[in-house]
Order: structure tokens, then C-alpha cells, then sequence
């Protein structure tokens, strides 16, 4: 008996389910599609054999790819090659997509169906798969498959390989869009003007022109032989100019307002604004049809062949198109009237607009578009698949057409394909080098501009910083300045000991001679002074230093004669007081041994 599987792919990997004996009449009647609903029963008639789940995002994108081009990945070859019967005549696989089932069965030779049962299955499987598989909640699985759609769109989005034709498409498309509105807005400008100047609808043709000239003229009135040259200009004939003025002096139209006339003149300038717009579009399009398509462009011309292009959806389409498609492409409704009515099929659809079918004789017209149609195929693939695409082949396959036009007309024979493509391809490798050659010239030039920008920001980058640097030094030089200043003013006063403070030291040494007087005196008196010496120096003797006596014994002296006199300052005191230091050290001494 042959056993039924179903393979599942989802978000989260590949599923294969087993089907239990079950006739294949059975699934199909409605009792048995209601039970797909009801999990319980559900599971009476499919189980899960094997669940193969992606080791990532990235792989789930590989495999999302491969299953929607038809192609077997590997994962689903080791999954069905693990898990499926090894006996493939015994074994039908049940797949959603017939191209991947084809693919299965070419490859690996398993018998593969879709639709009817299978379909019913599939259904029941997508709605109870959380429940189905171990781990995997609903949630979870809604996820993995917003993120997989997500990923599978963008990567879409971002491989085109129809490269920048969509662009044509749009310019083409807002082309013949301008053209009529052009066509619309113009006759609207000549019923409005022809009320006051009649006469110039006859004269001119056409169109932007005559906007031109009616928002150039304004009131005809005001018309003069001054403004002679710049009719001359703007219809570029003279003769057309003068009639304009002659005509102008004797018109017919009624008068109208000053502020009809500005409604004129500014809807008149909004139809030059889009033809002008116009031109420029259609220069567009030129370039980007020489750079999409050049052969293309170069055998029926840019704008045939953009219709083309457009008509088809993309260059990769119409070049997948045979020759008699793009013949008739553009004329389905009256190849299919014509088949419905069993009349004469059409002999050519958008291809008619190239000079070739109207050059061509009435009895030549289905030849010659045939034979252009197969041209303009060749072409189409050229450029589509070509790495460096060029206008040589074009340009070669247009004297092909244009023999054989002349073989029609005179008899002369043309030359063979095959000679004519030899020496297209001879041409068009000499043409490839030189694209090359000129990209190669190109990229060297960026790369080098690319350097000296980086060069200058880095320079300019090294420059801020070491701005920053000197402004950070100037800002931390007069912090150090005012820091130095009191050293400096010691070493001036003669001070070596930085420790010891501006003030003490110049009050200390100033008064030193007043200290000296003093002692004297008391010696002179007489007796009864010393002892009052004797009891104050004892104090000072647990001081074992000189030096530090004089620090701890001075500043009460100062401050009784501070009130007497004022403080001295200067290079002779500061040596003056030098000495008298050193005298009074002596006297210290003597005293000291004394008692």
C-alpha cells in the first residue's frame, strides 16, 4: 500500500507528517473537512514523522528562497532522504507548490502531488501546527514568521535584477501622461486667447508656441513693430512674425480686461513650465536608456523602446518574450477580438511607431515588423544579460533591418547574420575594454579624492586638537603665575625658607634693632632689670634651636611695636637686619652663659 506523507514548510523549519490508512474517498467528503477544525480529531489522522527547524534567521531566508524558486536546499534533501521510506515507489509526497514537488521528484524520485487532499491537509496542518510540534507556541511561531516576511521582502526589495528600468517605466509613463495634458491645457489657451486675437491660432500650430506667444503679445493692441525681433526669436520665421503683426492691427477678437489677461498670461506660462519640463524628462530618458538599454535604444529608438520595456513589466520579461509576442505587444484586444471573431490576426502592436513599418510598403508592413520584432528580441536579451552592455550590437542589427528593408524595395541581397555578428562581436569587445578602461580611470580618480578628503579632515581634526591643547595651556599658565608669586617676593626680601610666611619674616627682621636697643638699656640700668631677663629667658630655653626661639618669641615684640612704628621695606633694611640678626644671637648667648 502506498503510504501518504506531507512535507510543511513554515518559519520555523520543515515539517514532514505521515498520513494513517485512510481511503483517499474518505478525506474528501464533508464530514471529514469539518474534522481538520477539531484538533482532537485531527491528530486520528495525520502524526508528526520528523521537524527540522532552522538554526537561523539567515537560513530560514535561504531556505524561504530556495522553496519560492522551485529549487531543493539541503536541509529538505537530508530531512527527506532521513526520514522517508528508502522503498520511493511505496512513498507519495504531498507538497503545497507544484514547482518544488517537481523539483523533489526530479531530484530525488519521489512521486509528488498537490491540490485535492492534500490542499484540505495542509490546512489543518498550518492551523494546529503549535500543537503539533513539541516547544512551539503560537505566539512564537507568529513571530518567527513576521520576521521571516519581513527579511524575505527586503531581500527582495534590495535584488533587483531588472536593474534601474523601473525608472524608464515611471519617465515613459509620465511622458505620454505630459503629452496630454500638454495637448489639453494648449487648446484650452487657444479657445480662452482666441476671444481676443483669433487670427494667431491660424498662424501658429504649434502648441508651446503659441502659449508663448500669447503670454509674450498680452493685449494685441499693445503690438508694435518693436516687438518685431523678439517675435522673430520665438517663432524663428520671419515672415510668420510679420503676418502676426499685420494681423494684429486688423484682428477680428473682441477686448478684453487687464485682469482676464493675467489669468491668461499665467495659465499660459504654466503650459510653457511643462513643455519645457517635458524636454527635460524626455533627456532623462534618453540617458537612461543608453545606459540600460543602448541596443535596445539605438535599433527602434528610446522612446519605442522604453514602451516596450514598459509594457512588459521589466527588461528581464521582454526578454523572456519571444519574437512573435513582442511583435504583437501592445495590440491584445485586437489579437483577441480577432480570434474571437476568427478574422485576420494584427500584424504589429507598439513596434509601429518605429520609422522602419512606415518606410515600408503596404504589402511589406507584416514582413518588415516580423522580421524587426525578432531583431528587437535579440536586443532586449543583449542588454539584459550582457555584463558590459554597448550600442555596437544595436547599432549593427539596424543595418540588418535596413538591408532587408532595401531587399524588399529594390532586390538588393543583405549579408548574412553570421558575418554581421562576427563582426558585431569584434566591435563590441574593442567597445567593452574602452568601458573598462574609462570605469578603471573613474574609480581611480574617487579613490583619490576620497584620500585627499580624508587627508584634509584628518588634518583638520589634528589642527582643533592642538588649538584645544594651547588653550588649555594659556588657561593653566596664570594659575601657575600667582601660585609662584609669594616665592618670588620672598626671594627678593632675602628669604631662602619658602615654609615661612611673607609677612612674619620682614616684621621679624625690621624690628630686630629695636630688640637690641632695648637689652642694652636694661644692662646699662643697672642690676634690677636682669633678673626680669633672667625669669623671661628660662621659657625660651626648653627651645633647643636659636633659630626657632627667635620664630616663637619675636611676633609678641611686633605687635607692641607695630603700634610705635610703621613697617620698613627694602634691599638696605633686609641687610640691615641680616647683621643685627646675627648680633642679637650673640647677645643671646652671653646672657644665657651669664646666668
Amino acid at each position: 500500500m502506498v503510504l501518504l506523507h506531507v512535507l510543511f514548510e513554515h518559519a520555523v523549519g520543515y515539517a514532514l507528517l505521515a498520513l494513517k490508512e485512510v481511503e483517499e474517498i474518505s478525506l474528501l467528503l464533508p464530514q471529514v473537512e469539518e474534522c481538520v477544525l477539531n484538533l482532537g480529531k485531527f491528530h486520528n489522522i495525520v502524526r508528526l514523522v520528523a521537524f527540522c527547524p532552522f538554526s537561523s534567521s539567515q537560513v530560514a531566508l535561504e531556505n524561504a528562497n530556495a522553496v519560492s524558486e522551485g529549487v531543493v536546499h539541503e536541509d529538505l534533501r537530508l530531512l527527506l532522504e532521513t526520514h522517508l521510506p528508502p522503498k520511493k515507489k511505496k512513498v507519495l509526497l504531498g507538497v503545497g507548490d507544484p514547482k518544488i514537488g517537481a523539483a523533489i521528484q526530479e531530484e530525488l524520485g519521489y512521486n509528488c502531488q498537490t491540490g485535492g487532499v492534500i490542499a484540505e491537509i495542509l490546512r489543518g496542518v498550518r492551523l494546529h501546527f503549535h500543537n503539533l510540534v513539541k516547544g512551539l507556541t503560537d505566539l512564537s511561531a507568529c513571530k518567527a514568521q513576521l520576521g521571516l516576511g519581513h527579511s524575505y521582502s527586503r531581500a527582495k526589495v534590495k535584488f533587483n535584477v531588472n536593474r534601474v528600468d523601473n525608472m524608464i517605466i515611471q519617465s515613459i509613463s509620465l511622458l505620454d501622461q505630459l503629452d496630454k495634458d500638454i495637448n489639453t491645457f494648449s487648446m484650452r489657451v487657444r479657445e480662452w486667447y482666441g476671444y481676443h486675437f483669433p487670427e494667431l491660432v491660424k498662424i501658429i500650430n504649434d502648441n508651446a508656441t503659441y502659449c508663448r506667444l500669447a503670454q509674450f503679445i498680452g493685449n494685441r493692441k499693445e503690438l508694435n513693430e518693436e516687438k518685431l525681433e523678439k517675435l522673430e526669436e520665438l517663432t524663428m520665421d520671419a515672415a510668420k512674425a510679420k503676418a502676426i503683426l499685420d494681423a494684429s492691427r486688423s484682428s477680428m477678437g473682441m477686448d478684453i480686461s487687464a485682469i482676464d489677461l493675467i489669468n491668461i498670461e499665467s495659465f499660459s506660462s504654466r503650459v510653457v513650465s511643462l513643455s519645457e519640463y517635458r524636454q527635460s524628462l524626455h533627456t532623462y530618458l534618453r540617458s537612461k536608456m543608453s545606459q540600460v538599454a543602448p541596443s535596445l535604444s539605438a535599433l527602434i529608438g528610446e522612446a519605442v523602446g522604453a514602451r516596450l520595456i514598459a509594457h512588459a513589466g521589466s527588461l528581464t520579461n521582454l526578454a523572456k518574450y519571444p519574437a512573435s509576442t513582442v511583435q504583437i505587444l501592445g495590440a491584445e484586444k485586437a489579437l483577441f477580438r480577432a480570434l474571437k471573431t476568427r478574422g485576420n490576426t494584427p500584424k504589429y502592436g507598439l513596434i509601429f511607431h518605429s520609422t522602419f513599418i512606415g518606410r515600408a510598403a503596404a504589402k511589406n508592413k507584416g514582413r518588415i515588423s516580423r522580421y524587426l520584432a525578432n531583431k528587437c528580441s535579440i536586443a532586449s536579451r543583449i542588454d539584459c544579460f550582457s555584463e558590459v552592455p554597448t550600442s555596437v550590437f544595436g547599432e549593427k542589427l539596424r543595418e540588418q533591418v535596413e538591408e532587408r528593408l532595401s531587399f524588399y524595395e529594390t532586390g538588393e541581397i543583405p549579408r548574412k547574420n553570421l558575418d554581421v555578428m562576427k563582426e558585431a562581436m569584434v566591435q563590441a569587445e574593442e567597445a567593452a575594454a574602452e568601458i573598462t578602461r574609462k570605469l578603471e580611470k573613474q574609480e581611480k580618480k574617487r579613490l583619490k579624492k576620497e584620500k585627499k578628503r580624508l587627508a584634509a579632515i584628518a588634518l583638520a581634526s589634528s589642527e582643533n586638537s592642538s588649538a584645544l591643547e594651547e588653550c588649555e595651556e594659556t588657561s593653566e599658565r596664570p594659575k601657575k603665575k600667582k601660585k609662584q608669586k609669594p616665592q618670588e617676593a620672598l626671594q627678593e626680601n632675602g628669604m631662602e625658607d619658602p615654609s615661612v610666611s611673607y609677612s612674619k619674616p620682614k616684621k621679624k627682621k625690621s624690628f630686630s634693632k629695636e630688640e637690641l636697643v632695648s637689652s642694652d638699656l636694661e644692662e646699662t640700668a643697672g642690676t634690677g632689670s636682669l633678673p626680669k631677663r633672667k625669669k623671661s629667658f628660662p621659657k625660651e630655653e626648653t627651645v633647643t634651636d636659636p633659630d626657632e626661639s627667635e620664630n616663637k618669641t619675636v611676633p609678641k615684640k611686633k605687635r607692641k611695636l607695630s603700634k610705635e612704628e610703621p613697617l620698613s621695606s627694602g634691599p638696605e633694611e633686609a641687610a640691615a637686619s641680616k647683621s643685627s640678626g646675627s648680633k642679637k644671637k650673640k647677645k643671646l648667648r652671653k646672657l644665657s652663659q651669664e646666668s
